[in-house]
């Protein structure tokens, strides 16, 4: 049997590739793995140990760039026979997808909300989304789509909302967490010295935000929530090239004494061990593999509606979830977070939400759902 598993870009910090090196690692230790062949099909892959397929066209821009790449890939499956093709890209041409970006159509309309009219409307014009939008129903109206891995029932049912697809071809297999690497302990480790290096008294109550593309996470709601939480501190670990602009909005806010802009980090766990709670007003996140470490650590989370963390949480029991542009709420649950024996015993329930999500957990689901398609093609193949 020969798989293949298609990822344009290879980011090392990237849940999908976190995923798909996970998926790799269940294959290789299975029973289902026995005598199957696995290819990556990319621009460059620096993964792991599996043959690496190149597919790396010319091009000029975003919407060159994935529409050079998707007819380079379907090109090549075309001369290279799969039993299986797994894709993380918008592809019309694969047999399994995973919507771990979430579903475009949803994203551009969780986005408009924020935008003023001419915003909105140049948006819909603009030819890379009109690209992203075309492939997605392409890709979803596909005989050869057997099935679709959602990382959460929030990207399940925006996909039967809008492409109706059959329940029976959605399935949603949540990320794992290893809560042996992410847990509470590490506050032991790390905490004392992370807020020495950054002049953090213990008793300060610090939230922390973790990730890149500001915007769109929601990290202006987050700082005007700070605003009216005195006693409390922002740490923000992340890139976004409009930085910036967010550093200067906190002078206007009033608050640059009181947050940090940390940057990208390889390693978040000394971040999650010094802070006390996560705060993520994400305009729309499939399902951000932060909030799941985070909730590992012993952290509570502050998301919105429109991330599929929320589905875990308890709304203040183990977390808070509002919807994105609550400032007010967000705000609410931070000044109720400031005590440190809400935030512990909160954060307390925030890991045993996640401890049935483990790598085992999500290996098996893969698993099972190889298994299945593997045997559902070796039938087809022996006809």
């Amino acid at each position: 049997m020969k798989i293949a598993i298609v990822r344009q870009r290879y980011n090392p910090y990237g849940g999908a590739e976190r995923f798909v090196e996970r998926v790799l690692a269940a294959l290789a230790n299975n029973r289902v793995g026995a005598g199957v062949r696995v290819s990556i099909i990319t621009r460059k892959w620096r993964g792991g140990e599996q043959q690496a397929i190149e597919c790396k066209p010319f091009y000029l821009g975003s919407l060159w760039r994935d529409w050079g790449f998707a007819r380079c890939v379907c090109r090549l499956l075309q001369r290279e026979k799969f039993d299986l093709v797994q894709s993380h890209e918008r592809l019309s041409c694969c047999d399994i997808y995973r919507a771990g970006d979430g579903v475009h159509r949803e994203w551009l309309a969780q986005r408009a909300q924020t935008q003023n009219p001419l915003q909105s409307v140049l948006t819909r014009l603009n030819p890379y989304h009109r690209y992203v939008l075309a492939a997605e129903r392409a890709m979803f109206a596909s005989k050869q789509l057997k099935a679709v891995i959602c990382n959460s029932h929030m990207v399940k049912q925006e996909i039967q909302r809008y492409f109706a697809l059959p329940d029976d071809r959605l399935h949603v297999i949540y990320s794992g967490i290893d809560s042996t690497e992410y847990h509470p302990g590490l506050r032991r480790q790390y905490r004392q010295d992370i807020r020495l290096q950054l002049g953090v008294v213990e008793e300060t109550p610090v939230f922390l935000y973790v990730g890149s593309g500001f915007a769109r996470k929601g990290l202006a709601v987050a700082m005007q929530a700070l605003a009216s939480v005195p006693q409390a501190h922002l740490w923000v670990v992340g890139k976004d090239k409009h930085s910036r602009r967010y550093q200067k909005l906190a002078g206007q806010l009033g608050i640059s004494e009181r947050m940090r802009f940390l940057g990208g980090q390889q390693d978040v766990k000394p971040y999650y061990a010094a802070a006390d709670a996560l705060v993520l007003p994400t305009l729309y996140d499939p399902f951000p593999n932060v909030a799941l470490e985070a909730m590992a650590c012993g952290l509570p989370v502050i998301t919105s509606e429109k991330s599929g963390a929320a589905e875990l949480l308890r709304h203040g029991e183990s977390g808070f979830v509002f919807p994105a542009s609550d400032t007010a709420g967000v705000a609410m649950a931070m000044q109720r977070l400031c005590s440190p024996q809400t935030a512990q015993a909160m954060g307390a329930a925030a890991r045993n939400a996640v401890l049935p999500y483990s790598p085992a957990a999500m290996a098996a689901a893969m698993r099972d759902l190889y298994a299945n398609l593997l045997k559902q093609s070796s039938s087809a193949n022996s006809l």
